[in-house]
C-alpha cells in the first residue's frame, strides 16, 4: 500500500501482481515507455504524455509533466505510513542542539566562532584521536551559540564541544 499526494489531495494506491487500485477502485491503463523519462499513457480512451522531470529519492517526491502541466507527487510507502501512525515520522527533522566528542582526543583546529551560521556538512573542528584526524561536521543548519573547547584542549568521549 502507498499513499500518493497531489496538490493536497491524497490517494491510497495498492499494487498487486495483476492489478492496481486507487482509492479501492480498479485503475485500468495502458502505458508505453518511450525512453527513460518519457511515457505514453492511455486511460479511459484519452492519451497522455508523461515526462519524469525529477525524482528526489530522499524526500520521495516525483515531478512529472503530464500533457504539458507540471505535477508534484509525494509518495509514502508502508514504512512511512507506519512511522506516521506511530508518531515517528519527523525524527529526521529533529533539531540537534550540540556536537559531542565521539571519542577522547585533542582539539587540533576550530573552524567556526560563536555567532557563525553553518550549513549541514560544514567542517566545525578537527579532533585528533589515536593519531588520526577526525573532521567533525555540522549535523544540520544552524547558528553556533557557544564553543565549549579551545584549540589544544584534551576532551573526553561525549564531552560537549559546540552548542547550537
Amino acid at each position: 500500500m502507498y499513499k500518493a499526494s497531489i496538490s493536497d489531495k491524497n490517494y491510497q494506491v495498492n499494487i498487486s501482481k495483476d492489478k492496481i487500485t486507487v482509492d479501492d477502485k480498479s485503475f485500468e491503463w495502458d502505458i508505453a515507455k518511450i525512453d527513460d523519462r518519457l511515457f505514453h499513457i492511455i486511460k479511459d480512451d484519452t492519451a497522455y504524455r508523461a515526462e519524469i522531470l525529477s525524482v528526489d529519492k530522499k524526500e520521495k517526491v516525483v515531478l512529472i509533466k503530464l500533457n504539458g502541466k507540471k505535477i508534484e507527487v509525494s509518495l509514502q510507502d508502508k514504512l512511512d505510513l507506519l512511522l506516521e501512525k506511530l508518531g515517528l515520522d519527523n525524527l529526521a527533522d529533529a533539531q540537534v542542539n550540540d556536537i559531542k566528542a565521539p571519542m577522547p582526543g585533542l582539539i587540533l583546529e576550530i573552524n567556526v566562532k560563536e555567532g557563525d551560521e553553518v550549513n549541514k556538512g560544514d567542517t566545525i573542528m578537527i579532533l585528533e584521536a589515536m593519531k588520526m584526524e577526525n573532521v567533525l561536521k555540522s549535523p544540520g543548519d544552524g547558528v553556533i551559540k557557544a564553543i565549549k573547547v579551545s584549540k589544544g584542549d584534551s576532551v573526553e568521549k561525549n564531552q560537549v564541544l559546540v552548542q547550537f
